[in-house]
Protein backbone atom coordinates (compact mmCIF):
# COMPACT_ATOMS: atom_id res chain seq x y z
CA UNK A 1 0.00 0.00 0.00
CA UNK A 2 1.41 3.41 -0.73
CA UNK A 3 1.76 6.20 1.88
CA UNK A 4 -1.17 7.95 -0.16
CA UNK A 5 -3.24 5.39 0.72
CA UNK A 6 -2.63 5.14 4.01
CA UNK A 7 -3.96 8.76 4.68
CA UNK A 8 -7.75 7.77 4.59
CA UNK A 9 -7.39 4.70 6.68
CA UNK A 10 -8.70 6.16 9.26
CA UNK A 11 -11.99 7.66 8.49
CA UNK A 12 -12.51 10.85 6.24
CA UNK A 13 -9.09 12.25 5.46
CA UNK A 14 -8.61 16.25 4.84
CA UNK A 15 -6.30 17.28 2.54
CA UNK A 16 -5.13 21.19 3.04
CA UNK A 17 -3.01 22.70 0.15
CA UNK A 18 -0.51 25.35 0.55
CA UNK A 19 1.96 27.59 -2.15
CA UNK A 20 5.53 26.92 -0.95
CA UNK A 21 7.11 30.11 -0.18
CA UNK A 22 4.31 32.39 0.56
CA UNK A 23 4.84 34.28 2.26
CA UNK A 24 8.17 32.78 2.91
CA UNK A 25 9.92 28.93 3.54
CA UNK A 26 10.62 29.45 7.25
CA UNK A 27 6.62 30.15 7.02
CA UNK A 28 5.55 27.39 5.03
CA UNK A 29 7.11 25.11 7.01
CA UNK A 30 5.64 25.88 10.28
CA UNK A 31 2.30 25.99 8.64
CA UNK A 32 3.15 22.43 7.24
CA UNK A 33 3.71 21.56 11.04
CA UNK A 34 0.48 23.36 12.39
CA UNK A 35 -1.80 21.16 9.96
CA UNK A 36 -0.16 17.74 10.60
CA UNK A 37 -0.36 18.69 14.49
CA UNK A 38 -4.40 19.54 13.79
CA UNK A 39 -5.35 16.72 11.96
CA UNK A 40 -4.12 17.17 8.10
CA UNK A 41 -4.11 13.61 6.85
CA UNK A 42 -2.27 14.34 3.62
CA UNK A 43 -0.57 17.64 2.54
CA UNK A 44 -0.34 18.99 -0.85
CA UNK A 45 2.13 21.43 -1.36
CA UNK A 46 2.25 23.84 -4.18
CA UNK A 47 5.52 24.19 -5.97
CA UNK A 48 4.77 28.30 -7.69
CA UNK A 49 4.97 28.26 -10.82
CA UNK A 50 4.47 31.63 -12.94
CA UNK A 51 1.73 30.32 -15.08
CA UNK A 52 -0.27 28.46 -12.70
CA UNK A 53 -3.41 27.72 -15.81
CA UNK A 54 -5.59 25.76 -12.93
CA UNK A 55 -5.97 27.92 -10.42
CA UNK A 56 -8.28 31.11 -9.56
CA UNK A 57 -6.67 34.91 -8.54
CA UNK A 58 -6.29 33.18 -4.92
CA UNK A 59 -3.70 31.09 -5.88
CA UNK A 60 -2.24 33.00 -8.50
CA UNK A 61 -1.72 35.94 -6.40
CA UNK A 62 0.19 33.37 -3.47
CA UNK A 63 2.37 31.94 -6.62
CA UNK A 64 3.32 35.79 -7.48
CA UNK A 65 4.55 36.52 -3.63
CA UNK A 66 6.46 33.14 -3.38
CA UNK A 67 8.60 33.63 -6.61
CA UNK A 68 8.84 37.65 -5.65
CA UNK A 69 10.52 35.70 -2.27
CA UNK A 70 12.91 34.04 -4.08
CA UNK A 71 11.33 30.57 -4.11
CA UNK A 72 12.98 27.83 -6.04
CA UNK A 73 12.31 24.08 -6.82
CA UNK A 74 15.78 23.45 -4.95
CA UNK A 75 15.27 25.40 -2.14
CA UNK A 76 11.31 23.58 -1.49
CA UNK A 77 13.19 20.69 -1.77
CA UNK A 78 15.73 21.43 0.71
CA UNK A 79 12.24 22.71 2.97
CA UNK A 80 10.61 19.27 2.55
CA UNK A 81 13.92 17.49 3.39
CA UNK A 82 14.40 19.21 6.83
CA UNK A 83 10.36 18.73 7.14
CA UNK A 84 11.01 14.89 6.65
CA UNK A 85 14.63 14.97 9.34
CA UNK A 86 15.10 14.80 12.51
CA UNK A 87 12.91 13.96 15.90
CA UNK A 88 9.98 16.13 15.08
CA UNK A 89 9.87 14.66 11.63
CA UNK A 90 6.45 15.16 9.40
CA UNK A 91 5.38 11.68 9.28
CA UNK A 92 1.90 12.59 7.15
CA UNK A 93 1.89 11.83 3.69
CA UNK A 94 3.08 14.67 0.90
CA UNK A 95 2.72 15.55 -2.14
CA UNK A 96 3.64 18.11 -4.90
CA UNK A 97 0.98 19.83 -6.87
CA UNK A 98 3.06 21.67 -9.76
CA UNK A 99 2.88 22.09 -13.34
CA UNK A 100 4.53 20.26 -16.38
CA UNK A 101 6.65 22.81 -17.43
CA UNK A 102 8.11 23.00 -14.00
CA UNK A 103 9.42 19.37 -13.83
CA UNK A 104 10.49 19.76 -17.78
CA UNK A 105 12.86 22.54 -16.62
CA UNK A 106 14.06 20.20 -13.49
CA UNK A 107 14.50 17.40 -15.93
CA UNK A 108 12.03 14.63 -15.16
CA UNK A 109 13.56 12.11 -14.17
CA UNK A 110 16.02 14.58 -11.53
CA UNK A 111 12.88 16.10 -10.48
CA UNK A 112 10.98 12.77 -9.64
CA UNK A 113 13.84 10.90 -8.19
CA UNK A 114 14.49 14.16 -5.70
CA UNK A 115 10.74 13.78 -5.10
CA UNK A 116 11.35 10.10 -3.56
CA UNK A 117 14.72 10.77 -1.76
CA UNK A 118 13.26 13.83 0.07
CA UNK A 119 10.17 12.09 0.77
CA UNK A 120 7.30 13.32 -0.89
CA UNK A 121 4.83 10.89 -1.99
CA UNK A 122 3.03 11.82 -5.04
CA UNK A 123 2.78 14.14 -7.74
CA UNK A 124 -0.46 16.31 -9.29
CA UNK A 125 0.32 17.78 -12.47
CA UNK A 126 -3.55 19.43 -13.60
CA UNK A 127 -2.08 20.51 -16.92
CA UNK A 128 -1.44 16.79 -17.96
CA UNK A 129 -4.69 15.30 -19.50
CA UNK A 130 -4.52 11.58 -18.91
CA UNK A 131 -3.92 10.58 -22.56
CA UNK A 132 -0.62 12.27 -21.78
CA UNK A 133 0.26 11.18 -18.41
CA UNK A 134 2.29 8.01 -20.14
CA UNK A 135 5.71 10.62 -20.40
CA UNK A 136 5.28 10.69 -16.27
CA UNK A 137 3.92 7.47 -15.27
CA UNK A 138 6.68 5.05 -16.01
CA UNK A 139 9.32 7.81 -14.42
CA UNK A 140 7.18 8.06 -10.73
CA UNK A 141 6.50 4.22 -10.67
CA UNK A 142 9.96 3.96 -10.88
CA UNK A 143 10.68 5.68 -7.89
CA UNK A 144 7.52 4.69 -5.86
CA UNK A 145 5.56 7.77 -6.61
CA UNK A 146 1.94 8.03 -7.57
CA UNK A 147 0.82 9.90 -10.05
CA UNK A 148 -2.64 11.52 -9.00
CA UNK A 149 -5.13 11.51 -11.51
CA UNK A 150 -7.87 14.17 -11.95
CA UNK A 151 -11.32 13.54 -12.71
CA UNK A 152 -13.53 16.12 -13.38
CA UNK A 153 -17.64 16.64 -14.51
CA UNK A 154 -16.34 17.16 -18.12
CA UNK A 155 -14.77 13.35 -18.21
CA UNK A 156 -17.99 11.67 -18.03
CA UNK A 157 -17.36 8.55 -20.40
CA UNK A 158 -13.23 8.63 -19.53
CA UNK A 159 -14.38 8.28 -16.06
CA UNK A 160 -14.47 4.77 -15.80
CA UNK A 161 -10.53 4.20 -17.57
CA UNK A 162 -9.05 7.16 -15.76
CA UNK A 163 -10.31 5.51 -12.58
CA UNK A 164 -9.02 1.99 -13.26
CA UNK A 165 -5.82 2.63 -13.55
CA UNK A 166 -5.60 5.90 -10.59
CA UNK A 167 -2.86 5.41 -7.80
CA UNK A 168 -2.74 7.03 -4.36
CA UNK A 169 -5.89 8.87 -4.47
CA UNK A 170 -8.29 10.33 -7.22
CA UNK A 171 -8.50 14.00 -7.42
CA UNK A 172 -12.30 14.75 -7.95
CA UNK A 173 -12.89 18.28 -9.45
CA UNK A 174 -16.13 19.45 -8.15
CA UNK A 175 -16.90 22.60 -10.26
CA UNK A 176 -15.68 24.03 -13.77
CA UNK A 177 -13.16 26.44 -14.33
CA UNK A 178 -10.17 27.13 -11.80
CA UNK A 179 -9.83 27.12 -8.35
CA UNK A 180 -11.23 29.56 -5.85
CA UNK A 181 -13.99 29.71 -3.18
CA UNK A 182 -17.21 29.01 -4.17
CA UNK A 183 -20.41 29.77 -2.11
CA UNK A 184 -22.19 26.71 -3.82
CA UNK A 185 -21.10 23.39 -5.70
CA UNK A 186 -23.91 22.99 -8.23
CA UNK A 187 -22.53 19.86 -10.00
CA UNK A 188 -24.12 16.15 -9.12
CA UNK A 189 -20.49 15.41 -7.42
CA UNK A 190 -22.67 12.19 -5.62
CA UNK A 191 -22.77 10.18 -9.34
CA UNK A 192 -19.24 11.78 -10.37
CA UNK A 193 -17.94 9.68 -7.27
CA UNK A 194 -20.43 6.78 -8.07
CA UNK A 195 -19.11 5.91 -11.08
CA UNK A 196 -15.47 6.37 -9.78
CA UNK A 197 -15.90 3.60 -7.12
CA UNK A 198 -17.39 1.12 -9.28
CA UNK A 199 -14.59 1.10 -11.07
CA UNK A 200 -11.56 1.57 -8.42
CA UNK A 201 -11.08 0.75 -4.94
CA UNK A 202 -8.61 3.78 -4.96
CA UNK A 203 -10.23 6.38 -2.55
CA UNK A 204 -11.26 9.64 -3.68
CA UNK A 205 -10.85 13.02 -2.61
CA UNK A 206 -13.12 16.41 -3.65
CA UNK A 207 -11.36 19.68 -4.19
CA UNK A 208 -12.04 22.68 -5.95
CA UNK A 209 -14.38 25.55 -4.44
CA UNK A 210 -14.52 23.85 -0.69
CA UNK A 211 -14.20 26.16 2.35
CA UNK A 212 -16.61 26.45 5.06
CA UNK A 213 -17.20 23.25 7.24
CA UNK A 214 -20.64 22.84 5.58
CA UNK A 215 -19.66 22.47 2.15
CA UNK A 216 -16.72 20.04 3.63
CA UNK A 217 -19.41 17.65 5.30
CA UNK A 218 -21.74 17.44 2.28
CA UNK A 219 -18.93 16.86 0.03
CA UNK A 220 -17.54 14.38 2.07
CA UNK A 221 -20.74 12.05 2.10
CA UNK A 222 -19.89 11.32 -1.31
CA UNK A 223 -16.03 10.87 -1.38
CA UNK A 224 -13.11 9.58 0.98
CA UNK A 225 -11.83 12.87 1.53
CA UNK A 226 -12.04 16.72 1.07
CA UNK A 227 -9.23 19.27 -0.40
CA UNK A 228 -8.90 22.98 0.68
CA UNK A 229 -6.73 25.18 -1.12
CA UNK A 230 -7.96 29.13 -1.97
CA UNK A 231 -9.25 29.12 1.84
CA UNK A 232 -6.22 28.66 3.48
CA UNK A 233 -4.28 30.50 1.10
CA UNK A 234 -6.14 33.77 2.02
CA UNK A 235 -5.67 33.06 5.80
CA UNK A 236 -2.07 32.81 4.72
CA UNK A 237 -2.52 35.96 2.56
CA UNK A 238 -4.27 37.75 5.51
CA UNK A 239 -2.35 36.84 8.25
CA UNK A 240 1.54 36.75 6.45
CA UNK A 241 4.29 35.19 9.24
CA UNK A 242 1.85 34.37 11.42
CA UNK A 243 -0.50 31.94 9.97
CA UNK A 244 0.84 28.93 11.05
CA UNK A 245 -1.48 29.09 14.41
CA UNK A 246 -4.50 30.33 12.08
CA UNK A 247 -3.83 28.16 9.39
CA UNK A 248 -4.13 25.18 12.30
CA UNK A 249 -7.45 26.32 13.51
CA UNK A 250 -8.91 26.44 10.32
CA UNK A 251 -7.58 22.71 9.51
CA UNK A 252 -8.90 21.39 13.39
CA UNK A 253 -12.72 23.12 12.01
CA UNK A 254 -12.65 21.27 8.82
CA UNK A 255 -11.11 17.89 10.42
CA UNK A 256 -13.90 17.75 12.94
CA UNK A 257 -16.57 18.63 10.46
CA UNK A 258 -15.89 15.70 8.31
CA UNK A 259 -14.73 13.36 10.92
Amino acid sequence: MSNIKSAFESGKAFIPFITCGDPDLDTTAKIVRAMEKNGADLIELGIPFSDPTAEGPVIQEANIRALSAGTTTDKVFDMVRQLRSGSDAVKVPMVFMTYANVVFSYGAEKFISTCANIGIDGLILPDIPYEEKGEFVDITRRYGLDLVSLIAPTSEGRITKIASEAEGFIYVVSSLGVTGVRSRITTDIGSVCSAIKASSSVPCAIGFGISTPEQARDMAQYADGVIVGSAIVKLIAANGRDSAPVVGEYVKKMKVAIS
